[in-house]
């Protein structure tokens, strides 16, 4: 399973007293909008690459936040990120509020800065998706992944879930090190790895389902340009997320505010496919959270 920024329109001291400075995460890809104290009426919302292009994601995702900012009566800013992790480093700063994310970067950023989860986002009707390898058609993989041995594989970025940290935990429960056992690289977004594939530039390239159905819907590849040889168990879908300290109260009319969307209105707000959400507490993703540990990029935690 990423995508640009807002560059600043004009500099200036005026500018950053109006509340429309923007920093720079340079490592990760990521710029943002932080506003001073005085622009505490703004909601500063953040969405992950979903979709091939910056403007694809916003376009597909903005009137679901429009719709809750209107709800909370306050004004927005809406950032499309390059990547997951990127995010999660956003929340931990404080210089995003609330966040449309990937399991694995919720954790990242409730690891890093007590971001919590509020909510889960259902996929015609279920709050699940799969991670999945796909693979070109034509490779005789009967038995994977050990008939898929030595072949090339792109991995995600490490803050995707699908990506990089379900089946980097799936192959180690197998014993095997993607890094040595495949010509391994990583780093890229989901659809790019899906048109790899299908262009032939690598063998294999992990994704989750929902991606694939949604680009052979929208005819950006072919049924049959990809096969998938591995499907992981449920994982948790997207969670919809706030960063710590962020105002209880704004909070809890926030999760009242996606619980109430039914399906007849998700149909005119949300991505294709998206039927809603369901609560959702930290407890929601501690798969996800146990997977971290096990790849040793999460510490156990102690209680």
């Amino acid at each position: 399973m990423r995508c640009g920024s807002r560059a600043l329109a004009e500099g200036g001291r005026r500018s950053f007293l109006q509340g429309l400075s923007f920093f720079a995460v340079a490592a990760l890809g990521l710029a943002w909008a932080v506003p001073p104290a005085s622009a505490a009426e703004k909601i500063r919302f953040a969405v992950g690459p979903f979709q091939p292009t910056p403007g694809d994601t916003k376009k597909a995702y903005e009137p679901f936040f429009q719709y809750v900012a209107g709800k909370l009566g306050m004004d927005y800013d809406l950032v499309v990120t390059n990547d997951w992790a990127g995010i999660a480093t956003a929340l931990a700063n404080g210089q995003a509020d609330v966040a449309w994310m990937g399991p694995w970067g919720y954790v990242l950023a409730n690891n890093e800065g007590g971001a919590q989860a509020i909510a889960t986002v259902k996929y015609d009707g279920k709050p699940t998706y799969h991670a999945i390898i796909v693979a070109k058609p034509d490779l005789k993989i009967e038995k994977f992944p050990a008939d898929a041995k030595g072949m090339s594989i792109s991995f995600a970025d490490v803050g995707s879930t699908s990506g990089w940290l379900i089946p980097t935990y799936w192959f180690k429960t197998q014993g095997i090190d993607p890094k040595t056992f495949f010509r391994y690289r990583d780093g890229a977004a989901h659809p790019a790895n899906e048109m790899a594939v299908a262009s032939g530039q690598v063998d294999l390239a992990t994704d989750y389902d929902r991606n694939l159905n949604s680009m052979i819907e929208r005819d950006l590849i072919k049924r049959d340009a990809v096969k998938v040889v591995w499907t992981s168990e449920p994982l948790p879908n997207d969670p919809l997320v706030v960063r710590k300290d962020f105002d209880p109260n704004t909070m809890k009319r926030l999760q009242e505010i996606v619980l109430a969307i039914t399906e007849e209105q998700a149909k005119s707000m949300m991505p294709l496919h998206y039927t809603g959400w369901v609560a959702a507490t930290h407890d929601s993703y501690k798969l996800i959270e146990g997977a971290g540990v096990a790849v040793g990029k999460l510490s156990a935690k102690t209680n």
